[in-house]
């Protein structure tokens, strides 16, 4: 099964979508299956093939002078791992519950846990769920939105964001995106 990645082709024009932004062909076929959560009132996907494992919410080492979505880091079975808060990396109020988990992410050579509210089902996609993302501005998340899923039946359909959590973690880590807006 491939992995949700961009085309290595120079982006095409579509229409509705912003320039350089993913195309129909960089979307996932009806082989990929993806990982829905959900930040608030927003359910977000991300490939299967990046999760290595869902975990209980819990507290990690906190680290000093770490930005505020930076949580700390975990010990996984002898693996130092950071911990990122999506929801304030996102520009959300803090917020844990009883459904707060941590998915923990295999991205390349690194592993790396991110905080979401609530994981909410893994999906096969079929090519017709996909559709090309909207222009949604600039910044971290923005700029690594993928397309955007109608997941559901036609009476209650679900508006789902299809993000690469790889590319966005990437320019996270090199500090090459604008700031979430």
């Amino acid at each position: 099964m491939p992995a949700l990645q961009p085309s290595s082709a120079t982006p095409v024009s579509v229409p509705g979508a912003a320039p350089g932004h993913w195309t129909p062909d960089d979307c996932p076929t009806a082989d990929d299956r993806v990982l829905t959560f959900r930040l608030g009132a927003v359910e977000y996907a991300i490939g299967i093939l990046d999760v290595q494992e869902i975990r209980g919410y819990v507290a990690p080492t906190s680290i000093p002078a770490m930005p505020d979505h930076m949580k700390g880091v975990l010990n996984l079975r002898g693996t130092i791992v950071p911990v990122i808060d999506l929801r304030l990396l996102f520009g959300m109020q803090a917020g844990l519950d009883q459904t707060t988990v941590t998915v923990v992410l295999h991205l390349q050579d690194r592993v790396v846990a991110v905080v979401v509210d609530a994981v909410s089902d893994v999906v096969e996609l079929e090519q017709l769920q996909v559709q090309p993302a909207p222009h949604l501005g600039d910044g971290l998340l923005a700029d690594n939105v993928r397309g955007v899923l109608t997941l559901g039946p036609a009476d209650q359909p679900r508006t789902v964001l299809l993000i690469d959590i790889a590319r966005l973690l990437a320019a996270l880590r090199a500090g090459t995106s604008p700031a979430v807006q």
